[in-house]
């Protein structure tokens, strides 16, 4: 990256911080190109953080003939699954038989396509369970006597961002959050950019190639700040979830058929909770606007209350989320059935000035997928073809081997490696120990650094939370805000009180960052990195 006086440099300027933009710039930057990723927020701030955290093929896709996106996502599941274990698992879906709802035979062809679609070397087949006699029942209606059960897994979709995020930093992108893209210009150079900080002196950049990978703004920008027009557009799906007090003691998670046709799913979250999710329901306005209302809280707990022996009603709810899925139009008149798979666009030619590719729709499973053929078009564009090489690469702190040896399989992996991690520092509480095994993998040692006591970490700002953790989050991991903190890089403000949460706040207030971030670009208009507000 060049640019120590006037306008930084770089091959490739890729606006937005979410999954589809993070995961570009890590395989270009993996790649040898020069990369400078700004989100206008924090990584994950909306879609990416908002999602029902499933590494899955999508089954219900199978009714709406998407066999292509199914098959697609399928395939990256279990790469996936290996590629981070702290913040990823198996996770195996039970789905009570309801006959007024989708017969046997229809659900027994859709699970046989979802064994075999694609390759499948370590996660179980499908098959029946018997509800009265099976753990899975107990917390069920006495109605519901047979179920299906299948496999899929579970991601930690705000911390899987900034792995990638990290990974493409590590490699030589340049990661500015709290920066928005003010204006993107094509000349015959390149892309001439402008980019503001929040407090900061705006920052020129000189790109040869631009990524749009904005989310649901991506034709706001491709219009009002790029100035380019396209034939695509995005229906913006609004998917709010509820979380409440756990439901049931065991370890699988539910899919619910409705009267509608649509699905919800009940999921073990964060020990403590059951999250229930989601709604599809098309909007208009802002996209940072979106809130959970009223009808969609009632509509998911009526929908579980339909299966669940205990009803779950608005009052059970302890936190929701909602998030805005940025869905390619494909004409389709129910919103549900609009296609979750991706579309990449590319403007200019093998050797045309200034190409733009501009990403539409897609979905976290198949994020790899989606950056390998970013990043291959990106290449052949500006004449610059390379390898790809994220297949069989872990994310920051996926890699085990220092800790456990030979890999095995990813959830086993894991905890021989929290069993590790106890043995080296049995001083850690079981909780805290997992909980950081959780969030850094591989990577615990640069949180933990040379302590050799709870002492050693610091003050706990908020129970179970340390000062040498934060320390690491704002040095490392862009965190700037209390919001940051508790609920993209971790889920604790699900945990806290309200005055524990404000303490957390509090300490960041009196604690700024007051260094740039790492591997920031250097020019005659930067500026110290320092605290700002968040929502």
């Amino acid at each position: 990256m060049s640019g120590a006086a006037g306008p930084v440099s770089c091959d490739v300027l890729i606006v937005g911080g979410g999954i589809n933009g993070c995961g570009i710039a890590r395989d270009l930057a993996g790649r040898g190109l020069t990369v400078l990723l700004c989100e206008q927020d924090d990584l994950a701030r909306h879609t990416s953080s908002s999602s029902t955290k499933l590494i899955h093929g999508g089954l219900r896709y199978l009714e709406y003939y998407e066999f292509s996106l199914v098959k697609k996502a399928l395939a990256e599941r279990e790469l996936l699954l290996k590629s981070a274990p702290h913040i990823m698992w198996p996770l195996r879906f039970v789905m009570p038989h309801d006959p007024s709802m989708r017969p046997v035979w229809m659900v027994r062809i859709g699970l046989f396509l979802y064994d075999h679609l694609a390759k499948r070397e370590w996660l179980p087949a499908s098959g029946t369970v018997a509800l009265r006699s099976h753990a899975t029942g107990a917390p069920l209606k006495p109605g519901y006597t047979r179920g299906f059960v299948y496999s899929d897994g579970w991601v930690d979709d705000a911390r899987l961002v900034v792995l990638n995020a990290l990974d493409a930093q590590a490699r030589g992108a340049t990661i500015l959050t709290q920066t928005r893209c003010e204006s993107a210009r094509r000349t015959a150079k390149g892309w001439q950019a402008t980019l503001k900080p929040a407090g900061g002196a705006p920052l020129q950049v000189q790109a040869r190639a631009l990524v749009n990978a904005a989310g649901p703004w991506t034709g706001e920008f491709l219009r009002e700040r790029a100035g380019q027009t396209s034939a695509r557009s995005l229906r913006l799906v609004k998917g709010s979830h509820i979380v409440v007090k756990k439901l049931f003691d065991h370890d699988h998670a539910y899919i619910f058929q409705n009267p509608d046709k649509r699905i919800i799913f009940a999921i073990p979250y964060e020990g403590d909770f059951t999250l229930i999710g989601t709604t599809d329901v098309e909007i208009q306005g802002a996209p940072d606007a979106a809130r959970i209302d009223a009808d969609e809280t009632a509509y998911l707990c009526e929908q579980a209350s339909r299966y669940f022996a205990r009803p779950v009603v608005p009052a059970d709810v302890v936190w929701a989320y909602s998030g805005v899925r940025p869905l390619l139009d494909d004409a389709s008149g129910d919103a549900s059935a609009v296609t979750r798979d991706y579309l990449l666009e590319f403007d200019g030619g093998v050797g045309a000035a200034a190409p733009l590719l501009t990403v539409w729709g897609g979905k976290i499973t198949t994020f790899r997928k989606l950056a390998e053929d970013a990043a291959d078009e990106v290449g052949r564009l500006l004449g610059e073809a390379r390898p790809a090489w994220t297949e069989p690469a872990p994310l920051p702190g996926g890699d085990l081997r220092a800790w456990i040896g030979t890999p095995r399989r990813p959830d086993t992996d894991f905890e021989r490696f929290v069993s590790t991690l106890r043995s080296r520092h049995g001083w850690l509480p079981l909780a805290l120990a997992r909980r950081l095994a959780r969030a850094y993998g591989a990577r615990i040692d640069r949180v933990l650094g040379r302590a050799e006591s709870l002492a050693d970490l610091g003050a706990e700002v908020a129970p179970g939370l340390h000062e040498a953790e934060i320390r690491y989050l704002q040095r490392e991991e862009w965190v700037t805000c209390a919001d940051d903190l508790l609920w993209r890089r971790s889920k604790l403000g699900l945990h806290y009180s309200a005055a524990e949460r404000q303490q957390v706040a509090d300490w960041l207030a009196a604690h700024p960052l007051s260094v740039p971030p790492m591997n920031a670009p250097t020019s005659d208009t930067s500026e110290p990195r320092s605290e700002t507000s968040c929502n």
